[in-house]
């Protein structure tokens, strides 16, 4: 293999290679290289006939399933373009995103119909409706809204041979959008041919062997399950298992199902899974590997001695401009890895200064080629061209880095808070909180402070069956944090309002402050008696 294929060019090799050999494991489905291959050429040559052509956008908008894929390779082998939509969107977050990626057809799943059909009228340019019904089909005839088509439908319409297409390459392949957290989501371009396969595979080859299988119940509109799993599997030739959904008491469950031998994990799955009441068999299981990011500490060792597997921290972003850091084992538990050979990172101070070690700062990348290093978001050279200045790479995450140069992630920059003219990182706020024995998961983040700048709120989701008051947790924290990074405000909550990788979504929560159920250190310690 060349370094410019597109994806569908990988799909074809591999087809041709390996034929019948299993590829993409799911509930009770086994579909090998070429028939997914096949499926993926029906869904094409059917798409096509109903006018999507080179350049076309069109929208993905289903849950984990091997449809999912057949849709998104139908696309390449189109020379169109993919827009992976976020499940959970509804409203205004959906229509900007269909308006915004000026896809004209949309492919959803049956159940997902009750968040298209109120926007649907107000996209013109949206002129063709797919729906998805197939894992519906026990529960009889499925209403079709008037105008759409099924995905049964054209996968029966159309021809599973390969037809040759010119595809134009630099033309758009996929646009990844981003969680919007602080904003309107932008929309990150992949290119047809422009995909980084060497990192891939390099990783691939280094981290895993013949008789592995990879692993993944994290969301294939995001770009680790559909890159960094699917897409390795398929460069390198390891089979691949999807779940629906991460779901913390069926994990291991689902891995042992399909055999799988690694996965990856983000946000909160490595504190989450290891707050689950210990089974007997806990290490039943061929797990070697977990690529986690930004797992804690003090969860990162328990995790290895009470599941028997090894865990190795990476960093890298869709928008990271390829740059990555890797710790694989050799290097110190809580470091999120080293620069690879070549490559110059560090860290800045907002001044532009490079920070002392152990300091916490932006990490940058020295840019070796402003082109190639170049994030191109769609319709927002402004933001393209903010991310390299005076010739370094902002990552816009806080990190710092020690003597013998391993890097530690801090926080996203836009999560950290500053509090009486100190910075503090709610990354270690939420580090330290996870680790009482009551609480599961804990959200920190800043809100208005009557002084200036912010105080400290944190939204506290406990254990089931545990209990614990603000006056313990706040008593938990004075005995293992600065004094400055003690909550003022706690609120016991259900649940964290999340992305679907499981990144807490700090503005929905900033939004909302203080409440009438919130719990103030101040006014509690005012109402005690002198």
């Amino acid at each position: 293999m060349t370094t410019n294929e597109t994806f569908a060019d990988v799909l074809e090799q591999q087809a041709a290679a390996k034929g019948e050999e299993g590829f993409l494991l799911f509930e009770d489905e086994r579909i090998s290289y070429a028939e997914l291959d096949r499926r993926a050429n029906r869904v094409a040559n059917a798409l096509e006939a109903r006018g999507v052509t080179q350049g076309s956008g069109v929208a993905i908008m289903m849950n984990n399933s091997p449809a999912w894929l057949d849709v998104f390779f139908a696309t390449q082998k189109l020379g169109a373009y993919a827009v992976p939509i976020n499940v959970a969107l509804r409203g205004e977050g959906l229509g900007y995103i269909i308006d915004h990626s000026e896809a004209d057809t949309l492919v959803v799943d049956a159940d997902l119909l009750e968040a298209v059909e109120p926007i649907r009228s107000e996209r013109a340019g949206l002129k063709r409706l797919v729906v998805n019904t197939s894992y519906l089909v026990a529960q009889g005839e499925i209403p079709v809204p008037h105008g759409a088509v099924t995905l049964e439908q054209l996968s029966k319409e159309g021809s599973p041979e390969h037809r040759v297409r010119e595809i134009q390459s630099g033309g758009k392949a996929v646009l990844l959008y981003t969680s919007g957290t602080t904003g309107l989501p932008k929309a990150v371009v992949v290119k047809h041919g422009g995909f980084s396969w060497a990192g891939v595979t390099a990783l691939g080859l280094a981290a895993y062997g013949p008789t592995d299988v990879l692993y993944t119940c994290l969301p294939l509109f995001h770009a680790n399950a559909l890159f960094l799993t699917v897409m390795q599997g398929l460069r390198c030739g390891y089979p691949v298992a999807i779940g629906r959904r991460f779901s913390a008491s069926r994990f291991w469950d689902d891995v042992r199902r399909y055999n799988g031998s690694t996965f990856n994990a983000l946000g909160a799955m490595i504190p989450i899974l290891l707050k689950q009441p210990p089974k007997p068999n806990d290490r039943d299981h061929r797990v070697h590997i977990v690529f986690s990011a930004a797992a804690p500490k003090w969860a990162w060792e328990q995790f290895e001695e009470r599941f028997g597997t090894k865990i190795w921290e990476a960093y890298g972003a869709v928008d990271g401009g390829g740059f990555m850091l890797f710790n694989m084992g050799n290097g110190p538990i809580g470091s999120m890895g080293m620069a690879p050979p070549g490559v110059d990172a560090r860290v800045f101070r907002d001044d532009g200064t490079e920070a002392e070690p152990d300091e916490v700062g932006e990490l940058v990348f020295k840019v070796d080629d402003p082109e190639a290093r170049r994030v191109d978001y769609y319709k927002n050279a402004k933001a393209s061209d903010a991310k390299i200045r005076d010739g370094w790479f902002h990552t816009g995450d806080l990190a710092s880095r020690d003597e013998q140069g391993w890097f530690y992630f801090a926080d996203r920059a836009t999560d950290s808070l500053r509090r009486r003219g100190e910075n503090i990182s709610s990354f270690e706020i939420e580090k330290i909180v996870n680790q009482h024995p009551s609480v599961l998961e804990s959200g920190a983040y800043g809100v208005p402070s009557e002084l200036g700048e912010d105080d400290v709120m944190l939204a506290v989701v406990k254990k089931s069956g545990m209990d614990v008051t603000p006056e313990e947790l706040v008593a938990f924290c004075e005995q293992r944090m600065a004094k400055f990074m003690v909550p003022r405000y706690i609120d016991f909550r259900e649940s964290l309002p999340k992305t679907e990788t499981h990144r807490v979504q700090k503005a929905k929560l900033k939004k909302e402050g203080v409440t009438t159920t919130t719990w103030d250190r101040e006014k509690s310690a005012a109402s005690q008696p002198a």
